[in-house]
């Protein structure tokens, strides 16, 4: 009598154990889908905030999207280096493309200096206008540093060559020292600074030490992988495989 006893105890636990986690699963369930339309949100504001501080137009939480409307998204053709006007910039998923092969181009491994393989070849791009005349140029970069893919914005002013802000949005390099890509005061000395040199050749580097003239800002002391990370990122975005092409197209609008 006592085992038949302790089976239908044990069933009852059994039961109410398996109870329980169905609630909580449910619970769960109905929360997260509950909470995706405010956490994909939140995503978009904070990136139209990390673009609004590169481009140097610092804002309030509440003042981005009336700040950002400022902005023309476009989308680019980065091999004919021209915007692409069939493609609509807000319904263009990026993410989405990035898991599309026919989306994508392998980058030659003479010219992947960056480490990146491949790049979509399509790209979103931000300018900021005033009066219709092009202000500023708000390019998303890719750098691959010593532990992360690092990704981030530059602005470069109506010159297409002067760096009018630099930021990282997403990184996980070590705190303290490659993590300082994302110190304000190291990101201060881009401003100003020039991509290019003569005849469009690209110049700007992350100096070992102590930058020196108008195309280097200070190295990242104990952080040399990362520093070169940046370096390189540089390189190959400006280059004809990355924005070159539609830099060089635009000074011709400009």
């Amino acid at each position: 009598m006592s085992d038949k006893k302790s089976s239908n105890e044990a069933l009852r636990t059994i039961f109410v154990a398996l109870s329980l986690c169905l609630v909580c699963s449910i619970a769960v369930s109905v929360t997260v889908v509950n909470l995706k339309p405010r956490q994909d949100r939140n995503k978009d504001l904070d990136l139209k905030k990390n673009i609004l501080s590169a481009a140097g137009l610092h804002t309030t939480y509440e003042e981005i999207e009336s700040n950002f409307s400022k902005i023309k998204i476009a989308v680019v053709d980065l091999e004919r280096g021209q915007i692409d006007e069939s493609i609509d910039p807000d319904t263009y998923n990026e993410n989405k493309a990035k898991t599309d092969p026919d989306a994508q181009i392998v980058i030659p491994a003479d010219i992947d200096v960056g480490g990146l393989v491949k790049r979509l070849k399509k790209v979103k791009v931000y300018l900021v206008q005033e009066s219709g005349t092009l202000k500023q140029v708000i390019l998303p970069i890719v750098s691959k540093g010593l532990w992360s893919t690092m990704y981030g914005f530059i602005s470069l002013s109506d010159d297409l060559n002067t760096v009018k802000g630099f930021a990282y949005y997403s990184q996980g390099e070590t705190p303290g020292l490659g993590g300082e890509v994302d110190n304000p005061a190291w990101k201060e000395q881009w401003i100003g600074k020039k991509i290019f040199s003569g005849a469009d050749k690209i110049a700007f580097k992350v100096a070992k030490g102590a930058g020196k003239g108008v195309h280097q800002v200070d190295g990242l002391s104990g952080a040399t992988i990362t520093a070169n990370g940046v370096t390189n990122s540089i390189r190959y975005w400006m280059s004809d495989h990355g924005f070159g092409k539609f830099l060089n197209n635009l000074k011709g609008v400009n």
